[in-house]
């Protein structure tokens, strides 16, 4: 499979790297959502975290975990949003495992919101639907 992230994993596309390894390589995010926007991307070819196997997903999480705390100490950053979009549906439009690193910042104008939906659902029936699907 040969998406934008597999072609700047070997070199056909350029980037700004911002860490590699064996494993793992993270550049600037080209929309900068926020100052400092950065992906981490499994240079193995996975289309989701649902694919991804445990020893890379995480080598990739403890890469987000260093690279989020340089970030928000670079940029003097709030808090931060770790963020995976798995499926169209949850807006994913590269299908190659990656995480997003957003820095926040008091007056930075993205917004991530949930919406409450208690009323609709009963937390003991979605509990046991969980339960019976876990592997």
């Amino acid at each position: 499979m040969s998406d934008i992230f597999c072609k700047i994993i070997n070199g056909e596309i350029p980037s700004t790297k911002i860490y590699e390894d064996d494993d793992v390589l993270a550049i600037l995010d080209l929309s900068q959502a926020t100052k400092g926007h950065t992906l981490v991307i499994s240079k193995k070819h996975y289309s989701n975290i649902l694919e991804i196997d445990d020893y890379d997903y995480l080598r990739i999480m403890a890469v987000v975990k260093e690279l989020a705390k340089a970030i928000t100490k670079a940029f003097d950053a709030k808090g931060v949003n770790i963020l995976n979009n798995c499926g169209e549906a949850a807006g994913q439009t590269i299908m190659h495992f990656h995480v997003h690193i957003i820095p926040r910042y008091d007056d930075d104008d993205l917004n991530i919101n949930f919406v409450d939906h208690q009323e609709k659902y009963n937390l003991i029936d979605l509990k046991n639907q969980i339960i019976k699907n876990i592997e």
